[in-house]
């Protein structure tokens, strides 16, 4: 999972979590709670046919300006696709596109096997990644904000060489819904998706999953598939 993304400040000293699980090694250590929320959070938003959000990126650098971004993803069965001001990612189920607008290049690639997507951007990757093996995850934190009781839920890596030291994901207790991810990275990098507004249920255009070369043009088409 690239450390690119996601989600909100501690609301808890980590101190006694660390003194009591700090020599777990594999994900069967994992809070039995917070499986059973996160399989029901999965559960949920894939009972959805299709559904359209917008969020929105925070990245914060070391000893730099904190940079937001706004984003918008879709998905429709195993077809999603992911826009933001810099690039966006279309996949139909069986290619994938990557658009750098900046650089207006385009790369195709295979649509990366179920197991091995690590693309936080990815829907699927995003409803499964916890549960691939390569975390260890608490519920570590529930408090009430605006009303609403917010559970927060920690993973960390299992793999040491990862950039990030750990990532957090904040849900509604009522909803099950999302409310944002944060990944910590080990250089003091922070980047936060918070989810801004969620459609279940939407209709698209037959088109809005594929490519269509002229709507970009002047970009530089780069097949990668072999």
């Amino acid at each position: 999972m690239k450390t690119n993304l996601v989600f909100i400040a501690m609301m808890l000293s980590l101190t006694l979590m660390a003194q009591s699980k700090g020599q777990l090694t594999t994900s069967t250590e994992s809070d039995p709670q917070a499986k059973a929320i996160l399989d029901k959070m999965r559960k949920k938003y894939q009972g959805y046919q299709s559904l359209e959000a917008s969020f929105s990126l925070e990245i914060q650098l070391p000893e730099q300006k904190k940079e937001i971004q706004q984003g918008k993803i879709a998905k429709l069965g195993k077809k999603y696709r992911v826009d933001m001001d810099a690039q966006s990612v279309l996949s139909d189920g069986t290619a994938l596109w990557l658009i750098l607008h900046r650089n207006k290049e385009v790369q195709i690639n295979h649509v990366p096997d179920a197991s091995m997507d690590e693309s936080i951007l990815s829907p699927e990757a995003l409803f499964n990644f916890y549960d691939r093996g390569k975390f260890v995850y608490f519920l570590v934190n529930e408090s009430t904000v605006n009303g609403k009781v917010i559970q927060d839920i920690e993973f960390k890596p299992l793999d040491k060489n990862v950039e990030f030291s750990k990532l957090r994901m904040s849900l509604d207790k009522a909803t099950l819904s999302v409310i944002s991810v944060t990944s910590f990275g080990k250089d003091g990098s922070r980047y936060t998706m918070k989810v801004n507004s969620l459609t279940p249920n939407k209709s698209f255009a037959s088109t809005h999953f594929s490519f269509e070369k002229s709507k970009y043009p002047g970009y530089r088409v780069e097949d990668l598939r072999d």
